[in-house]
């Protein structure tokens, strides 16, 4: 998040091809079309409680990531996005149990009490020394946050943002797209992301750019009155990718990994994606 942001052999093999044959999901179904019951691929996985796929996310899980902190409902973009990776391993929807983890002591060296975590975890260098990840499940793109009331809240093109005073934190990805949109003139430059948010709420800046998960919690955990306009086009690229984190060398890892790769492949992640962050938050790609 950017605001603080092996079963080697045979066995692999097996587990490899039933997840990435096992897909069931289309991009038009919902996370709740899942098995019945448990399938013999998810029996075989070594999970942290026999025919359980334990899943952590945070405490609380705000919106869109998981919809009314309630992440057995399958509601919300990585609600939806576990039950779908539960799906391809297997796991039916009764066999899924959710826990809840702070952020820092998830990406802390050490044994796991669950199988994945997933709460909007940035793929590092420096955190893969302690822990593992899947392949992307998300790339974030860049928003443009504003508050109610200000000259930025009733854009609705990067037109209509000429000549405001943008903010963003120094030498950060949000930089280099603000600065490519509204050129260096236009672009206030802070320390960090805490001060760029003071100086919104302050009205010293009509409108900021950042990543668009930190976007969404500074708009419902942080901000009054606070309004995402929209996305910044082709903002995705060099963006933060996120993962499900697992323990340092854990024997899901790789199973996890090609169940999230077939659900990339497929098209359902996208559609996940279109349903809980695009369509339901309504954040227009601004041109």
């Amino acid at each position: 998040m950017s605001l603080s942001l092996k079963l080697r052999g045979a066995a692999l093999t097996a587990v490899a091809l039933v997840a990435m044959a096992g897909c069931s999901s289309t991009p038009e179904e919902t996370p709740s079309a899942t098995p019945t019951t448990s399938t013999p691929a998810a029996v075989e996985l070594e999970t942290f409680t026999e025919g359980k796929l334990t899943i952590a996310t945070g405490e609380p899980a705000f919106s869109p990531w998981v919809l009314n902190d309630a992440p057995e409902s399958g509601e919300g973009f990585e609600a939806a996005v576990a039950y779908a990776v539960a799906e391809q391993l297997g796991f039916a929807a009764e066999d899924v149990v959710w826990v809840r983890t702070p952020f820092e002591a998830a990406i802390a060296p050490g044994p796991k009490d669950w199988d994945f975590n997933l709460q909007q975890f940035s793929i590092t260098e420096d955190r893969k020394a302690a822990v593992d990840f899947s392949s992307p499940y998300y790339t974030t793109s860049q928003a443009v946050l504003t508050t109610e009331g200000s000259a930025a809240a009733d854009a609705a093109s990067l037109a209509d943002l000429t000549g405001l005073t943008i903010g963003t934190s120094v030498g950060s990805t949000s930089y280099a797209a603000a600065v490519a949109q509204f050129g260096e003139d236009s672009v206030q430059v802070f320390n960090n992301n805490d001060e760029v948010v003071a100086a919104l709420q302050a009205g010293q800046i009509d409108a900021l750019v950042i990543d668009l998960p930190s976007a969404f919690y500074l708009r419902d955990a942080v901000l009054d009155g606070g309004k995402i306009v929209g996305q910044l086009a082709d903002s995705t690229e060099g963006g933060d990718q996120y993962g499900l984190l697992l323990a340092k060398d854990s024997p899901l890892t790789a199973p996890v990994t090609a169940a999230v790769d077939a659900l990339r492949e497929d098209g359902t992640l996208a559609a996940i994606e279109e349903q809980w962050l695009t369509n339901a938050e309504n954040v227009p790609v601004l041109q």
